[in-house]
């Protein structure tokens, strides 16, 4: 039975209507540490292709749950990702878990205001620095480069990168397929006319 067409700008997939190479991919995402998965988020998306989809899924685990990283530092970059990219979804989903692995809720009412996280801890904004820096000039400098590698180490540092590409795909899958959030939930950002 072929998926309904959304305005979500791709066809709508369920569980039941997925086939064997989706059903793979689906199985696979739930087959690690998010067991029980849905096809909402970037999921959805990748099912409509889904060889792109399982490396794109493998690379989110490594990203999500095996870094050098603090949960807290990560769930940060990741909060700060969502923001520059105004991805509704990513904000919606990441927001909470960042407040429960220890990013105080003041920092992440002024990332989601898009206001420089002042009382964040010293690391974070370190974080937020070399962040901002890299969206907005697409370089970093030594100084801010070097003052989070002495947090991170050589090892971190490519982790941090990792997640920052890595959720810049998200957001960018979730902007460009309009991806949506569930019903009853406001969006963190305001849409662009």
């Amino acid at each position: 039975m072929p998926a309904e067409k959304s305005i979500y700008r791709l066809p709508v997939l369920s569980e039941e209507t997925l086939d064997p190479r989706q059903r793979a991919l689906f199985d696979s995402i739930r087959s690690g540490p998010r067991s029980k998965a849905s096809l909402g988020g970037p999921f959805g998306v990748y099912m409509h292709s889904p060889e792109f989809g399982e490396l794109a899924q493998q690379l989110g685990a490594f990203c999500r749950y095996k870094t050098s990283l603090k949960p807290r530092l990560s769930e940060f970059a990741i909060l700060v990702t969502a923001r520059h990219w105004r991805a509704q979804y990513e904000w919606h989903a990441h927001a909470p878990i960042a407040e429960t692995v220890g990013v105080l809720p003041g920092t992440i009412s002024d990332l989601k205001e898009g206001r420089v996280p002042t009382g964040a801890p010293e690391d974070e904004q370190a974080l937020y620095a070399f962040i901002l820096e890299l969206y907005e000039a697409k370089r970093v400098t030594d100084r801010t480069y070097d003052r989070v590698r002495k947090l991170l180490g050589d090892a971190g540092m490519v982790d941090l990168i990792g997640i920052l590409g890595y959720y810049a795909l998200v957001s960018m899958t979730l902007d460009v397929f309009r991806v949506p959030l569930p019903t009853d939930v406001e969006l963190p950002f305001a849409e662009p006319n």
